[in-house]
């Protein structure tokens, strides 16, 4: 079956909307997603992609990434951590571009803006494992997602380990926020679907991460 094909199979299986995830398919439209690709390219100019490794172990991740914001995370053999400085550059963080954070404020209603913008890519292969995402001092943030180019599968599951997943397609385009009981719900991404997007010139998946760290 083409990856199309897939793709479209994949999104009959999203999920209905529950208490704390907002699942927005198509919420941004072709003509805003390249505009957003412009920008984040402006972004990796000045802030280029690193890859980072696991704690310890020095394991490097599937996908490479960058931040732009105030802060970024990074995550080293030191540990995870948010910091105002590039790892490899030394150089602050590049600015949220205004459509984030306009986006953030229409889909969150979070009464202050994000503090950091996690831009993760992933190749063919890539993918995450399961994670909370637990670094930030205001955990009463809403999480909020942007999905670019290629389909991921998303795998979603509760604030215990051991809580049952599900999974469902995000596709560019697509943004989902996770707020109130699923903020540090375990999620994660089994695969990509290559070929189901023109929208980046090599193919590959963007996924933009928005997130408030510090208490208002």
């Amino acid at each position: 079956m083409a990856a199309v094909e897939i793709d479209r199979a994949m999104r009959a299986t999203r999920p209905p909307m529950s208490d704390g995830l907002t699942l927005l398919p198509g919420r941004l439209d072709r003509a805003e997603q390249e505009a957003l690709v412009a920008a984040l390219r402006e972004v990796v100019r000045d802030a280029p992609f690193f890859t980072p490794v696991m704690p310890r172990t020095g394991k490097p991740f599937s996908v490479r990434m960058t931040n732009c914001g105030p802060l970024g995370w990074v995550a080293d053999r030191a540990g995870y951590r948010y910091q105002p400085t590039h790892p490899e550059t030394g150089r602050p963080w590049p600015p949220i571009p205004p459509s984030l954070l306009a986006l953030w404020d229409a889909v969150t209603g979070y009464r202050a803006p994000p503090e950091a913008c996690l831009v993760n890519f992933y190749g063919p292969e890539a993918k995450m494992g399961l994670h909370q995402d637990r670094d930030e001092a205001d955990l009463a943030a809403p999480l909020l997602s942007v999905s670019l180019g290629d389909t991921a599968r998303f795998r979603l599951s509760g604030v215990e380990r051991s809580d049952p997943t599900r999974s469902f397609p995000l596709a560019s385009g697509d943004v989902m926020a996770l707020a109130g009981p699923l903020r540090l719900a375990f999620h994660g991404v089994d695969r990509i679907l290559p070929g189901t997007s023109s929208l980046l010139e090599r193919g590959g998946r963007l996924n933009l991460t928005l997130r408030r760290v510090n208490p208002p």
